[in-house]
């Protein structure tokens, strides 16, 4: 049974003038599946990561459902209940979802060991050994008592990662996990990001324009076909 099922999910925006779409008529994400969206930049690859992870709302949705074992959840009806229904989608983001930003996004009042250990917070899932082990396999675990201020970039993407595998999240989201680190350590991170995944049944999504670190590490590739008018672009993602 699909883990996440989208069919005729849309999202729309207005940019510099323009009315830009992403669209995805069917698909279904399972268990364990590796999936990298790929295609130019300006397509809506982090749109379509932001809805994947419950954190975006679609503007059109004929069936967005989640599947938690045998229950069946409702996500565009959620997003159309407003507060309740966003307070639930927030729980539903805590305990399932593994969520990997272009720009980091840690806290700064936090420790890297904080930062790291949030999600597990959050989840009700504490676990300071997974936290080492994530912190020694990603080269920063001699940072866990330092602030964000103080690392580097490619420092601050590592935490994180840690962070959004720290749980041992359902569904593992990453936008350009690479981008701001050397060639060395990501494949590291592609690595473990495709190893923690699998060793907990998760699904992990990637959007990266690094067509090389995902070579033989991700199964499927969700491709835009990109419709220009004069009204706007419409990028229609589907899986191949």
């Amino acid at each position: 049974m699909a883990l996440l099922r989208l069919a005729g999910v849309a999202r729309s925006w207005r940019a510099e003038g323009r009315h830009y779409t992403i669209a995805v008529d069917d698909l279904a994400i399972e268990p364990g599946q590796r999936i990298a969206v790929t295609g130019p930049s300006g397509v809506g690859k982090s749109t379509l990561i932001d809805l994947l992870a419950l954190a975006l709302a679609p503007d059109v949705a004929g069936d967005f459902t989640l599947t938690l074992v045998a229950e069946r959840v409702d996500i565009a009806a959620l997003w159309r209940r407003g507060g309740r229904g966003r307070d639930a989608l927030a729980l539903l983001r805590a305990g399932i979802v593994g969520y990997v930003p272009q720009a980091g996004g840690l806290l700064p009042y936090l420790s890297v060991e904080g930062n790291i250990s949030l999600t597990q917070r959050l989840s009700g899932r504490v676990d300071g050994a997974w936290t080492i082990t994530l912190a020694e396999r990603l080269g920063i675990a001699d940072l866990l008592a330092r602030k964000p201020a103080s690392l580097s970039v490619g420092q601050r993407q590592r935490v994180a990662i840690a962070r959004a595998l720290a749980h041992r999240p359902r569904l593992v989201l990453a936008d350009e996990p690479t981008a701001s680190v050397d060639p060395e350590r990501a494949g590291a991170i592609m690595d473990l990001l495709v190893e923690a995944s699998g060793t907990a049944g998760a699904a992990l999504i990637v959007a990266s324009h690094d067509q090389d670190r995902l070579a033989g590490r991700i199964e499927t590739r969700l491709v835009p076909q990109v419709e220009a008018g004069p009204d706007g672009t419409c990028a229609r993602f589907a899986p191949c």
